[in-house]
């Protein structure tokens, strides 16, 4: 990523996503409607009205500031992310100094993550593996990049969807999706998914602050308190600029040893440092 130091954006992403899985809860979740609702035959055409700023994305670069915690651990920061379909992704971790904390890059089903100030490499990882490894969070790199955009598939609105009044509207298929207007003459939007990841646990996405169609705030959030909880703000979205192959590839010094996945999450690549020194 080369553009206007896109490198070091991808930098500031990574360092954001780590902020986010480490920061404090903040504020409650979202009130969602619940209730057998009624039929709502007008459910494709809203998620197709929902999705219209996201749907022809191909690219997506941001950067994101990001509060939270992840495993009993606080983390606040900024990130830098760049992401291309169908399934690449690049995160980095940017230090005061010197080189990068982690470089995670990732293509269909095959990811590496770099650790280059300990001279350390996971290589032929599995991405969602890695990712939830090193932030709490599993997901694929498509998956990623529809997260961050708010975004689904138009095939999702052929599913069971239900009315719930007062301008709600749900879709239950492979995910529960929310879409939300507040007014008649407003466009449908998603605000909130509810999925479950590979090894079956759930979790769910809030989206606030639209813009373009997109959204600014994001807040990721697990059913079990102990896994993630976690806000992000995002800024400097780009979307389907250039993104090169040679983003989502990374170089690996000489005299760079391997290690292992489990090796990866004890290290905590995202962790606050300060607060673990200082006992918190």
């Amino acid at each position: 990523m080369h553009r206007g130091g896109r490198g070091r954006g991808c930098s500031r992403v990574v360092v954001a996503i780590a902020s986010l899985v480490a920061a404090s809860c903040g504020a409650s979740l979202m009130k969602l409607p619940a209730g057998p609702g009624t039929p709502a035959s007008d459910a494709p055409a809203a998620l197709a009205e929902a999705i219209k700023g996201c749907r022809t994305i191909t690219t997506f670069t941001a950067e994101i500031a990001v509060s939270g915690r992840v495993g009993g651990r606080r983390m606040r920061g900024r990130l830098a992310a760049g992401l291309a379909a169908p399934a690449s992704a690049r995160l980095e971790a940017p230090a005061p100094f010197g080189a990068p904390l982690f470089i995670f890059v990732a293509r269909g089903d095959d990811a590496t993550v770099l650790l280059e100030r300990d001279r350390r490499v996971l290589e032929h990882g599995k991405p969602d593996a890695v990712l939830e490894a090193m932030t709490g969070v599993s997901m694929t790199p498509a998956e990623l990049r529809t997260t961050l955009t708010g975004c689904a598939d138009e095939r999702e609105g052929g599913g069971d969807a239900r009315s719930l009044g007062d301008g709600w509207l749900v879709i239950q298929g492979s995910r529960r999706v929310y879409l939300r207007r507040r007014k008649p003459t407003e466009p449908w939007q998603i605000v909130a998914v509810i999925a479950r990841d590979s090894t079956g646990a759930e979790w769910r996405a809030e989206y606030s602050d639209f813009n373009g169609g997109l959204p600014r705030s994001i807040r990721l959030a697990s059913t079990d308190p102990k896994r993630f909880n976690l806000t992000l703000a995002l800024s400097q979205v780009e979307t389907n600029v250039a993104l090169g192959d040679e983003a989502f590839r990374v170089r690996i010094p000489p005299s760079t040893s391997p290690i292992t996945l489990a090796e990866l999450r004890d290290a905590g690549p995202l962790a606050d440092r300060t607060s673990t020194s200082n006992g918190r």
